[in-house]
């Protein structure tokens, strides 16, 4: 073989790699790959796509949580319909009850399409679960179902209060405004204008003189 075959078969050789190692880089990223995030994400169909399922607790770091709990997640709806979610339930109990950023109630939350809610945290509608017994740092059973009778299952990650979730956890009722202290029954104020006597002094009524 001539110097000038072998010099341009190595120049194949060459680009040929540099091609196979471009095309690798292009095709190894977290999108072409799809590498999922380290949270709990679950699909509907081809168009709906539910990331970092969470159930928020207290401030407790570990142990079990019995009380209130915020469910929060990101929804995100490829399609060409609006989605509508109109329940969720944690470890089978009552449906979560919506409200809207400002804390009014709602029916449902709507997903349009080809957008995203993100529920829970401030500023975001919300999932509050009245009551429910969960492990802080372990995973819960979730329900969310949508109209048309659609539902889909997932295990929900339980995180407390704290760092990532600060926020996103049920807020402590407000406490009970105190009451004034009431007289007590057949107890008389004393009139406008009245004065108490003076220190050191005391009031009698004047002497009657006595019948001869």
């Amino acid at each position: 073989m001539s110097r000038s075959l072998r010099r341009g078969s190595i120049a194949a050789l060459a680009a040929l790699a540099i091609a196979s190692l471009s095309s690798c880089a292009a095709g190894n990223t977290p999108e072409t790959l799809q590498i999922k995030p380290d949270n709990v994400s679950a699909t509907l169909g081809t168009n709906v796509l539910l990331n970092n399922i969470v159930v928020v607790t207290g401030d407790e770091s570990s142990g079990e949580h019995t009380g209130p709990a915020n469910v929060t997640v990101n929804i995100s709806n490829t399609g060409s319909e609006v989605l509508e979610l109109q329940a969720v339930t944690v470890a089978g109990g009552a449906p979560a009850a919506f409200t809207d950023a400002t804390g009014a109630p709602l029916t449902s939350i709507s997903v349009p399409a080809g957008g995203a809610v993100l529920l829970g945290g401030p500023g975001n509608p919300t999932a509050k679960v009245a009551s429910t017994t969960v492990t802080v740092g372990g995973y819960v059973a979730t329900s969310f179902t949508f109209k048309n009778h659609e539902k889909l299952d997932a295990q929900a990650q339980v995180s407390p209060n704290k760092d990532l979730y600060k926020g996103f956890g049920p807020t402590a009722p407000a406490a009970a405004p105190t009451k004034a202290a009431t007289p007590a029954a057949g107890a008389t104020t004393p009139a406008a204008g009245a004065h108490a006597p003076a220190a050191g002094t005391t009031s009698s009524a004047p002497a009657v003189p006595a019948a001869h």
